[in-house]
């Protein structure tokens, strides 16, 4: 069922949700609501569509499917199949946003990219509630009596344990709560900066310096543009630019390709053609004149017909 969800300022200023159409914003926002206590939902567009879409019918299914497209391009959410063979998602940055008093057990399978456990669901102390869990060495509970042990990493020596009232942070520090084993990006999507209406910094989050991913492609794309291309248009580009990025082009044959497409005013399916021009045409040589000269051996030269 529907469930209460936070949505922070920070989104409507944001670098991944601005660079998806407004009905695909809309549904990313719509999946807040009903995804499960560990942010995850089946990935099937009808039933989505009946769930956010039920009093707007020409939003249809298959407009869905793009708007979930466009969000995975984004990397928003990651799709993936379970072990039962079905599809499903999971909004990546969802322990970031979503603090969820007692949460519920997934009946869901996990995601294989982002859960440190494929299937199994995440732990309630890793969304920051005070549930009793068992605790590794070196991190005691409060109300327990002080006892002095070795610090079991060296970040954590020289600090005094049996404090009463300690914080989940406090508990991080000891060794004791895991953090959120969210990584940085998909394999299949390339690096994306996780964290809504954030910009790089240079941070951990920050893409790497020798790296670029289809997001950061289609942004430039954007920016060149007089007038900003339809969604749809986008979300099948950035899907072209992805499969690229994956088959090992370089970042400098598809920003070359991708200005001669925007040029050209072409259509997205044309991109692969474009790389492949960009990659392999050959300089034009101007042809060398040659003047004329009888031939030697004239019945050789016009076959005996003067």
């Amino acid at each position: 069922m529907a469930r209460i969800r936070t949505i922070k300022p920070e989104a409507f200023v944001s670098e991944s949700l601005a660079a998806v159409s407004l009905t695909a914003e809309r549904t990313f926002l719509g999946l807040l609501t009903q995804a499960d206590d560990q942010g995850r939902h089946r990935d099937h567009a009808a039933i989505v569509a009946g769930q956010l879409w039920v009093l707007r019918p020409e939003h249809t299914p298959s407009d869905v499917e793009t708007d979930l497209a466009q969000l995975s391009d984004a990397g928003l959410i990651c799709r993936y199949t379970g072990p039962d063979d079905k599809r499903y998602l999971h909004i990546v940055t969802w322990h970031q946003h979503q603090k969820i008093n007692r949460p519920s057990v997934s009946r869901l399978p996990g995601c294989p990219h982002h859960d440190a456990r494929a299937g199994a669901a995440p732990s309630v102390t890793r969304v920051g509630v005070t549930e009793s869990s068992p605790l590794p060495p070196g991190a005691l509970r409060e109300g327990t009596p002080a006892i002095r042990e070795p610090a079991p990493n060296p970040g954590a020596e020289g600090e005094s344990a049996g404090q009463n009232g300690f914080t989940p942070s406090s508990v991080r520090s000891h060794g004791g709560l895991p953090e959120p084993s969210v990584k940085p990006h998909c394999p299949d999507l390339g690096p994306k900066i996780m964290d809504l209406g954030s910009t790089p910094s240079g941070g951990a989050s920050a893409p790497a310096p020798d790296t670029v991913s289809a997001q950061q492609l289609i942004t430039e794309y954007v920016a060149a543009c007089n007038h900003r291309p339809p969604g749809d248009f986008l979300g099948h580009l950035g899907r072209q630019v992805r499969k690229l990025l994956d088959e090992g082009v370089a970042p400098a044959h598809l920003r070359a390709a991708l200005e001669r497409h925007r040029a050209k005013g072409m259509h997205p399916s044309s991109l692969p053609s474009l790389v492949n021009e960009v990659m392999n045409a050959t300089p034009n040589t101007p042809a060398v004149h040659r003047p004329w000269t009888n031939p030697t051996d004239v019945a050789a030269a016009y076959g005996d017909e003067l």
